[in-house]
């Protein structure tokens, strides 16, 4: 009857560490799929982030590279200005210088 007893004792005990296991084993595997879900976060919040500084970077850089352009652009404009007045001035005196040569 004690062995009995016992047999049945042992196995309630085996029945209670099989649910402290099955329990252990749902509760790492929620955590286990917490931390992927966080370090997924994470890893999105850093791409995110990366992209946000690129982009950045890339609107800075354009930026000076349009207005390097642009002084580039002008001062080319005033280089055509400056040397179309020359040659219009010449052109000017020319002309004036064969109508008088006419009259």
């Amino acid at each position: 009857m004690e062995l009995i007893k016992q047999i049945k004792q042992a196995e309630a005990q085996a029945q209670e560490i099989i649910e402290q296991a099955k329990a252990q084993a749902v509760k790492q595997s929620q955590q286990g799929r917490e931390n992927r879900q966080k370090a997924l976060e994470a890893a999105e919040t850093k791409r995110k982030k990366a992209i946000e500084a690129a982009v950045a970077e890339a609107e800075s850089q354009g930026a000076i590279e349009v207005n390097q352009l642009k002084a580039e652009a002008q001062k080319q404009r005033n280089q055509l200005r400056e040397k179309a007045t020359g040659k219009m001035n010449a052109a000017v005196t020319m002309v004036i210088n064969y109508l008088k040569e006419k009259e």
